[in-house]
């Protein structure tokens, strides 16, 4: 998984897999969010952003890979040891 601070927060690297059963996280060498949503008209994006959102309380934007399955995702005001922590025990 690769962490990243940046002075607006923490860059998070990501894989999605769409049309999943329920919403969650797999945590390995990299982070894998499974979405139950399909992947048209950024339904997919639309419930990434809420559900870590939720998970962080802070707010959360894609920032690139909008149309691709590989996402870089900006946690605002937000550092990286207190993402770690969280993605650690919410996956």
């Amino acid at each position: 998984m690769k962490l990243t601070q940046v002075p607006q927060g923490t860059i998070i690297e990501i894989r999605v897999k769409p049309k999943s059963r329920q919403f969650r996280m797999k945590l390995n060498d990299e982070l894998v969010i499974f979405c139950r949503e399909t992947p048209v008209k950024g339904r997919v994006n639309k419930e990434l952003v809420k559900q870590l959102s939720r998970l962080f309380k802070k707010k959360v934007e894609i920032i690139s890979g909008f149309t691709s399955k590989q996402k870089r995702v900006l946690v605002r005001d937000a550092e990286v040891k207190e993402v770690e922590k969280l993605l650690k025990h919410g996956a």
